[in-house]
C-alpha cells in the first residue's frame, strides 16, 4: 500500500485513481453490454464487434494513466519517488502510444468494423470516463494540504492534552 513513510495514511491521490478506475470499470461494463446491442441493432453482427471494440479500447487507453499512477506511488517516500512516478507514467504514454499504433494498423482493414458505431462508442466511453473523474473528485474529501507532516516544537511537547 502507498503510504507516508512513518504513517498509515495513503497518497491522497490513491483512493481518488482506485474509485476512478473501479467506477470505470463498472461503466465499461454497462457501455459495452449497451453498445453491443445498439451495435447489433444498427449493423448487425458487425455493429455489435465494432461497438465493443471502441468500448474496450477506449477503457484500455483511460485504465493505462491511472493504473500508471498507482503503481508508481508505491514507490512514494522513497529518495527516488519523483524519477521512478515520472518515468513510470512515461512509460505508461508510450505504452499507449504502442498499443493505440497497433490497435490502428490492425483494426483499420478490417472488414467487421462499421465506422460509425466504432466511433460514436468510443466517444461514448471517452466522455463517461470524463464524466467518472469529474463525479469522483468532486465527492472525494482530500485536505487542501495533503502528505504533508507539520513540524513539531520538541520545546513546547505535546499540545493535545492541553486543550482538555
Amino acid at each position: 500500500m502507498s503510504t507516508n513513510p512513518g504513517s498509515s495514511t495513503p497518497i491522497s491521490s490513491t483512493p481518488i485513481l482506485r474509485t476512478v478506475l473501479v467506477w470505470s470499470a463498472s461503466v465499461t461494463a454497462i457501455l459495452a453490454v449497451v453498445g453491443a446491442i445498439v451495435g447489433f441493432l444498427v449493423a448487425g453482427a458487425d455493429g455489435m464487434w465494432s461497438a465493443l471494440a471502441g468500448v474496450l479500447i477506449a477503457a484500455v487507453f483511460l485504465a493505462i494513466t491511472a493504473a500508471s499512477i498507482l503503481i508508481a506511488n508505491r514507490w512514494y517516500g522513497d529518495a527516488l519517488y519523483v524519477p521512478i512516478f515520472f518515468g513510470i507514467v512515461l512509460g505508461g504514454w508510450i505504452l499507449k502510444f504502442v498499443v493505440f499504433l497497433i490497435a490502428l494498423f490492425v483494426l483499420r482493414d478490417q472488414p467487421w468494423i462499421v465506422g460509425t458505431v466504432f466511433f460514436l462508442a468510443l466517444v461514448a466511453s471517452v466522455l463517461a470516463s470524463l464524466a467518472i473523474d469529474v463525479v469522483v473528485l468532486l465527492r472525494m474529501r482530500v485536505p487542501n494540504v495533503s502528505d504533508v507532516e507539520l513540524p513539531t516544537d520538541p520545546d513546547a511537547g505535546d499540545r493535545r492534552d492541553d486543550a482538555s
